[in-house]
């Protein structure tokens, strides 16, 4: 008989699968010195005017969506459009379409799946992809989910800062939790970024709410929703690839892309 996952389950969950990774590989490398050289943690709210005076050092730097893209991702032939909000998210939006365009999303797997599709099946919770190292199946399972971007052109990993705004604000808050209701909050079909304990720590991974999960709400980033293809993603199982990623429309509003 299957076991289904209690909400209180669940809420434990999250801090293991997107908090903490499943591994401790995972903390020392996202608690290391590097995220910090580039991204920053604060002792303060920061708004994107401030940032813009560099109150984080590096944002202005980071890839920026300024309004929307559309992303199609195809899995087992059949594709999924995503649309990426870069009115309430631009930095968190303009990092994942300047991925997919550089092609780091091609050929990775989902290597966390918490739902139907679990072995054993569990309530909806979330699919979660995006570690560049899941292109190479070499690497044991176990260490998935630890992978970052790593630019080419600095040969350093690229973290983004948390990026979070509040239902009505006109700016998103930066580098800091919320404890307000978040303009994009989880709904059943939004996409959003993995981190570890670091705030400023996403990188390339991201996660599919397979439910609403209002208990992550203003902890992690969501920066778009699935518009067509959430019954391809209800089916993805662990180690499901993602043949091909690319952005069908908007891709002239991703500024300051670096390729």
């Amino acid at each position: 008989m299957h076991l289904k996952v209690s909400r209180v389950l669940v809420t434990f969950v999250i801090v293991a699968v997107f908090l903490m990774g499943g591994c401790s590989r995972q903390q020392s490398i996202f608690n290391s010195a590097s995220p910090n050289s580039t991204v920053t943690d604060v002792s303060a709210k920061t708004t994107a005017s401030e940032a813009n005076n560099e109150a984080i050092p590096g944002m202005n730097n980071l890839p920026r969506l300024e309004g929307k893209a559309t992303v199609e991702m195809k899995v087992k032939g059949s594709p999924i459009l995503i649309e990426v909000d870069g009115t309430d998210a631009p930095i968190t939006a303009g990092n994942f379409v300047d991925l997919v365009k550089r092609g780091v999303y091609d050929g990775v797997t989902f290597h966390r799946v918490i739902g139907p599709q679990s072995n054993p099946p569990q309530d909806p919770f979330v699919v979660q992809g995006g570690d560049p190292q899941s292109k190479d199946p070499k690497v044991p399972l176990q260490l998935l989910g630890t992978g970052s971007f790593v630019d080419p052109k600095t040969g350093s990993p690229r973290y983004i800062p948390l990026e979070i705004k509040p239902k009505g604000a006109k700016e998103p808050v930066y580098g800091k939790t919320i404890t307000e209701p978040p303009q994009l909050p989880h709904k059943l079909g939004v996409i959003a970024m993995a981190r570890s304990q670091v705030p400023n720590s996403a990188s390339s991974q991201f996660y599919f709410a397979l439910a609403d999960l209002p208990f992550l709400d203003g902890q992690y980033a969501v920066f778009g929703k699935v518009i067509k293809g959430m019954e391809v993603v209800n089916k993805i199982k662990q180690g499901d690839r993602i043949e091909s990623a690319k952005v069908i429309q908007g891709a002239e509003n991703l500024k300051n892309s670096g390729q």
